[in-house]
């Protein structure tokens, strides 16, 4: 069975740093696209960044030249370098990954940026 764990996670001031981790177990396969949403208070879920497994790396608006997204060196591990980060970008981080038909997700992360 997969599972997604993410960690990283936790209170920063505006303008910090926090690098979130995701890594998926119960899978001898690769995925077509690892994930990274996250959910407000009173808002929908929205995209940050995806992650093929051909490499492209696409950013949501509100993220881009601030976030980063990159697989790690052990399969289906992916991680988050979120930069200068804003108030706006406290939410619940969930890691996603896609395949054969398949969403899956993790349980969530808080990140919460402080004035």
């Amino acid at each position: 069975q997969v599972q997604l764990v993410e960690s990283g996670g936790g209170l920063v001031q505006v303008g910090g740093s926090l690098r979130l981790s995701c890594a998926a177990s119960g899978s001898d396969f690769s995925f077509n696209v690892m994930a990274w949403y996250r959910e407000a208070p009173g808002k929908q879920r929205e995209l940050v960044a995806s992650l093929t497994s051909g490499g492209v790396i696409n950013y949501g608006n509100p993220v881009k030249g601030r976030f980063t997204m990159s697989r790690g060196n052990a399969k289906n591990t992916v991680f988050l370098q979120m930069n200068s980060l804003k108030p706006e970008d406290t939410a619940v981080y969930y890691c996603n990954a896609y395949r054969w038909s398949q969403n899956y997700w993790g349980q969530g992360t808080q990140v919460t940026v402080s004035p």
